[in-house]
């Protein structure tokens, strides 16, 4: 199973397109909110594309959509990057998602403004955007779209745990509908198989739609999980419903 790195040096080989949008993101990232914006291969002005927002992991920054945006797809999305609001710890790199209610309210800010950035700059379908993070940046875009289930088509977690306090299923009813894909790793230590279990519970018990997909590996983020995460979105851009038949469904990850 291939995992990915941190901090590469290569970026996401693309169309012209991808690369204007690159070289002005690095030159907007001078000035609030910092992020990286990307279009796809061979852009379309005439088509609607869909949106991802993605959400790095603890200790990282906007540039990790550099590196998984390769194994997604570099043709049938725009994406941003959002650098996380919270500063680094002491003696650490890169930025965080926190869940205090300041923190909460400034990632709310922060995505939609980067949102906005994006709809302006690319055509974007505003009835296709998914908000998906890894493991913090996991927990921070599920909070962010249970709280607005209206604004997104989807939502995915990979290694991000359920988030815990200020009522996140305070908007049950409207949120039902709200699509929902969590990877988790078998072996994970920041969000072990018995938080899954008890997370997967509730999802029953709320009639939620939840597809949980479990991985042989162990914090990590896979390029498996990011190709279900693309047929995933795929699924949901072309209309399929692979949980027609139950609200909710456990699958388990294959490796490479």
């Amino acid at each position: 199973m291939n995992r990915l790195g941190r901090w590469p040096e290569e970026g996401v080989k693309s169309s012209g397109a991808s690369t204007r949008a690159h070289s002005a993101s690095l030159l907007e990232q001078r000035e609030r909110p910092p992020y990286t914006l990307f279009a796809p291969c061979h852009y379309a002005p005439g088509y609607g594309y869909p949106l991802l927002v993605w959400m790095h992991g603890p200790g990282d920054d906007e540039r990790q959509l550099r590196r998984i945006l390769p194994h997604l797809s570099t043709r049938d999305y725009v994406a941003v990057g959002p650098r996380g609001c919270c500063p680094p710890d002491p003696g650490c790199l890169g930025y965080q998602w926190q869940q205090s209610d300041q923190a909460i309210e400034a990632a709310e800010q922060r995505i939609f403004e980067c949102m906005e950035i994006a709809g302006e700059r690319y055509h974007v379908d505003p009835e296709r955007i998914f908000l998906g993070g890894f493991q913090t940046g996991g927990t921070a875009a599920l909070r962010l779209a249970l709280r607005h289930p209206e604004r997104f088509a989807g939502v995915i977690s990979v290694g991000g745990h359920f988030p815990q306090g200020a009522a996140p299923l305070a908007q049950l009813r409207r949120l039902r509908n709200l699509p929902i894909l969590l990877a988790q790793g078998r072996d994970s230590v920041i969000y072990p198989l018995h938080v899954a279990c008890q997370e997967i519970r509730l999802f029953h018990t709320a009639a939620m739609r939840v597809t949980v997909r479990q991985y042989p590996c162990g914090d990590d983020m896979t390029t498996q999980m990011l190709s279900d995460m693309h047929a995933w979105m795929m699924e949901r851009i072309n209309g399929v419903n692979v949980c027609a038949s139950d609200n909710m469904q456990v699958v388990p990850g294959e490796a490479n």
